[in-house]
């Protein structure tokens, strides 16, 4: 009868699992999928921020198309593709907020009926170029305020989502500076410099 060498135990380190506990809790509660024991942030909480982050992204989807699709004037060519392209970002920011809400084991709230009362920012469609753009500054700067809240909150005890918002929110910050840019060029041309 042979006997199998054991292989050397690496040293315990305080707040570190040995490989033996992570393999059993791993298998412990499978159904879980991402979400497991050590998971210590406040699991609804989370996915109301979540949820109501992908409100405001889809919320924002909606008024950048519109805008889109009816600014009008001798500058709008530039400014309608900015927006267009503001569209598809933020839409892809709700993708991610879903996913997120996804694996979290939670269900994103794709409702029309809610949507805008869950929303962070707000439907304003403006009338001229110079107000829809100003109306998409205003909702950036809420959407921006309330992601670095959500980060602020999150801190250390859900990393993933927090990287998420903090990925979210440098988007849109770009959004906001390129918004404001927009605002500039305009007045300086209505001033003729």
């Amino acid at each position: 009868m042979t006997i199998q060498p054991q292989p050397p135990q690496p040293p315990v380190t305080p707040g570190l699992s040995d490989v033996r506990t992570l393999r059993e809790r791993a298998r412990r509660h499978i159904e879980e999928g991402a979400l497991t024991e050590n998971y210590s942030a406040d699991r609804e909480t989370i996915l109301r921020l979540l949820n109501e982050a992908l409100a405001t992204e889809i919320v924002c989807t909606l008024r950048y198309k519109r805008h889109y699709f009816t600014a009008k004037g001798l500058a709008s060519a530039g400014i309608a593709a900015e927006f267009l392209e503001h569209a598809h970002e933020e839409e892809e920011h709700a993708d991610l907020f879903a996913e997120r809400i996804s694996q979290l084991g939670g269900e994103p709230d794709f409702s029309p009926d809610t949507l805008t009362t869950r929303s962070h920012a707000e439907y304003i469609p403006g009338e001229s170029l110079i107000e829809m753009i100003k109306e998409d500054l205003v909702a950036e700067r809420i959407a921006i305020e309330s992601y670095r809240e959500s980060i602020q909150y999150i801190g250390t005890s859900d990393s993933t989502t927090r990287r998420l918002f903090e990925s979210v929110l440098a988007v849109e910050e770009e959004h906001a500076d390129e918004l404001l840019s927009l605002i500039q060029q305009i007045g300086d041309r209505d001033r003729g410099v």
